[in-house]
């Protein structure tokens, strides 16, 4: 059976874990859970080479140096440098240019935790098998809560080892979600897909013309540089960006999904890197140089200063350098608007 290609997207300037999360050291790169960054821990789970082809990693020019400098044993990847960011569908039509028709690819976000590896490569496989039938296949990530902030997949009648896709579901209000998850027929869409090469551009071409003629010539007019692939700029920069979602997945009635328990996070604020993280028995996660009287449920860290916290819950407290950031998890979600996330 062939091998599944990985596709690593590798883009974003992960505001909302400002101040840990910088423009020029975004969230894909740091150790937020464990001691691996989030991409080499991406790496790490398409490393068998039993299953996985060598990786494609998709990043931007001011992400280069630090996806280079963490690719570790996947030297045989592939760079693909986007000459700016023109979303999820054009990053992923790019390797789709650059791989064989029939290559299985397996797109994955760089910042995600994924806690079970073994699940993740099962699901892969399954995922591939269905791919491998002409079917765009997303992961269904198991919903823990009624999260308002992730886009839901409608399972709809089944295939062998998975589900066609009844509906997308854009992010629904708090009672919206607690029904999809009291239904039990909804899953989170963690923005993990599986499928030929030549199905994707297939689909591409038929919803969204533009970005795959845009992305073709962008490529034929390109250039390699080592293991870099230097796409067109011009052509490239023309493009109106989309994501996969609105582009293709949403559109095409070849969707499908592989439902998956894998202990997935998007760690999309401190709220998710908290529990993404093991706690005390108060539910305290803690690093650096902290010191916690009567709390529970804090994420603290701190790179140097002493962080003190008395009698308080459910709030996160970090110091990076020279920003200090308090919130409680409530508010987690707005760190993004801060004007100092914006500005660095």
């Amino acid at each position: 059976m062939s091998s599944i290609h990985p596709v690593i997207l590798c883009g974003g300037s992960g505001t909302r874990l400002w101040p840990s999360s910088r423009k020029d050291k975004p969230k894909p790169f740091l150790p937020l859970v464990g001691e691996r960054t989030l991409f080499e821990a991406t790496l790490d789970r398409c490393a068998d080479s039993a299953r996985f082809a060598p990786v494609t990693v998709v990043t931007g020019a001011a992400h280069l140096p630090l996806v280079e400098s963490q690719l570790g044993d996947a030297r045989q990847a592939g760079i693909i440098v986007e000459p700016a960011a023109k979303n999820t569908a054009a990053a992923i039509a790019l390797a789709a240019a650059r791989l064989p028709e029939d290559a299985v690819m397996l797109v994955c976000p760089s910042d995600h935790h994924i806690a079970d590896g073994r699940a993740f490569c099962e699901a892969a496989s399954a995922a591939a098998k269905l791919a491998r039938n002409g079917w765009l296949v997303s992961f269904g990530i198991a919903p823990q809560s009624p999260e308002t902030g992730f886009g839901y997949i409608r399972r709809g009648d089944p295939l062998e080892g998975g589900f066609k896709v009844d509906r997308f579901v854009e992010k629904p209000n708090l009672e919206t979600a607690k029904g999809f998850l009291a239904d039990g027929g909804y899953s989170w869409n963690g923005g993990i897909f599986a499928f030929r090469a030549v199905s994707f551009m297939d689909e591409l071409r038929r919803h969204r013309p533009d970005i795959a003629a845009g992305v073709e010539a962008a490529v034929a007019a390109g250039r390699s540089e080592g293991c870099r692939f230097h796409p067109d700029a011009d052509s490239f920069s023309a493009i109106k960006g989309d994501s996969i979602d609105y582009a293709v997945m949403e559109n095409t009635d070849r969707a499908a999904m592989v439902p998956v328990d894998m202990g997935w996070s998007d760690i999309g604020n401190f709220q998710a890197l908290r529990d993404a993280r093991t706690g005390d028995a108060d539910g305290n996660r803690v690093s650096g140089n902290v010191e916690l009287v009567d709390c529970r449920n804090i994420l603290a860290q701190s790179d140097g200063p002493r962080i003190s916290v008395i009698g308080l819950s459910d709030v996160a407290v970090i110091v990076d350098g020279d920003e200090i950031l308090v919130t409680t998890m409530e508010g987690a979600q707005k760190v993004g608007k801060l004007k100092g996330a914006a500005n660095q």
